[in-house]
């Protein structure tokens, strides 16, 4: 396709995913999908950033501030660009809290002279926190450990899975409340071939945004 196009992992690293997952299972999601993506595509892969945003009342673990996150992703892109002459990024988002980030990419594009495309395949694929299609993910990449899945479903000891001990997310968020009851009504799981399944779905959406960029870039008199 085009190598000004570059592939950036976004993800959290220090975040409670029951007993099952590790603390930076967002960020070892996304950068895995962002890799391959960026291996078939043939764009270049710009690793994974440290920062990550949470929503208020989702208490799940540490993380730093919008603008600690966008100051951080701005920097990067700056690098790429002069670096490697990336002129266009695809962030692939493991991390919900991050989605906010969004709303800044705009004013981000028109400082840097650079189209970014935020791909939040993860999160929409892989459904509540920490339950079916994350564990489930986890385990076609080999970070999960289905031999805890008894203690991952004690939600006193980890509230987190599913959020459904995490009654001030429940309160605030519709989402948060239909994913609680949703993990409540119908257990979790872990399927190795689901999660095969859905990290190869969320490969091939980070590769046609890069497809849709690259094509953007071709139409550009650089």
């Amino acid at each position: 396709m085009n190598p000004k196009v570059g592939v950036l992992a976004l993800g959290s690293h220090e975040e409670r995913h029951g007993a099952a997952l590790p603390p930076d299972t967002d960020a070892k999601l996304a950068s895995h999908v962002a890799l391959e993506a960026a291996k078939r595509a043939g764009a270049k892969f710009l690793g994974v950033l440290h920062s990550s945003y949470e929503l208020p009342d989702v208490d799940t673990g540490r993380h730093q501030t919008l603008e600690q996150l966008l100051d951080e992703l701005r920097a990067r892109l700056l690098s790429a660009k002069q670096v490697l002459g990336i002129c266009a990024v695809v962030l692939v988002n493991g991390h919900g809290g991050n989605e906010p980030l969004r709303e800044r990419l705009q004013a981000l594009e028109r400082d840097l002279d650079m189209h970014v495309a935020f791909n939040n395949a993860i999160v929409e694929f892989e459904g509540p926190h920490a339950a079916t299609g994350e564990l489930s993910m986890g385990a076609a990449i080999g970070i999960c450990d289905g031999s805890r899945l008894a203690e991952h479903l004690n939600f006193s000891s980890h509230p987190e899975v599913g959020f459904v001990g995490l009654e001030g997310a429940r309160r605030r968020y519709a989402w948060a409340e239909r994913h609680a009851q949703e993990v409540s009504r119908q257990g979790v799981r872990v399927d190795k071939s689901l999660g095969v399944e859905l990290v190869e779905r969320a490969v091939s959406d980070v590769i046609e945004d890069i497809r849709k960029l690259s094509n953007f870039l071709g139409e550009r008199d650089f």
